[in-house]
């Protein structure tokens, strides 16, 4: 008489697979996480730098807060905005993955940025910064 189905050997088999494939794809998830986060700060610190100097063509000066006129991707806080002798920095952090991210304008670098209008980002409390 033949049986049909699995015998045990192969269902551990298969479900060994499945945990080592679950084993190496669960920390690229929170990688993925965290590079969606950072890029997602990135977007909404340029897109101040076009809301910054669209007003200080306008006004000719730099604004601290721009009010309703600036909104940033769900789950970031608004950014730090300083008004600076000659232009602006802002930083903005997540708390969930560990990111500052920060801008400038004018001659007053704010780290870890260090190149005007070009966003950037470190882990806080490391020295590396992500371009």
């Amino acid at each position: 008489m033949k049986r049909a189905g699995f015998t045990l050997i192969e269902l551990l088999t298969v479900v060994a697979i499945i945990g080592l494939l679950a084993v190496i794809a669960i920390p690229q998830l929170t990688s993925l996480k965290v590079r969606a986060q950072v890029a997602a700060m990135k977007s909404d610190l340029r897109n101040l730098v076009t809301l910054e100097e669209n007003y200080f063509a306008q006004n000719l000066k730099y604004a601290s807060d721009l009010g309703t006129a600036y909104s940033v991707s769900a789950g970031n806080a608004m950014p730090t905005i300083a008004l600076t002798g000659d232009g602006w920095t802002a930083t903005m952090s997540s708390a969930s993955t560990g990111q500052v991210c920060a801008v400038f304008m004018g001659s007053t670098p704010a780290k870890p940025a260090t190149k005007e209008g070009a966003p950037a980002c470190e882990e806080t409390g490391s020295s590396t910064v992500t371009p």
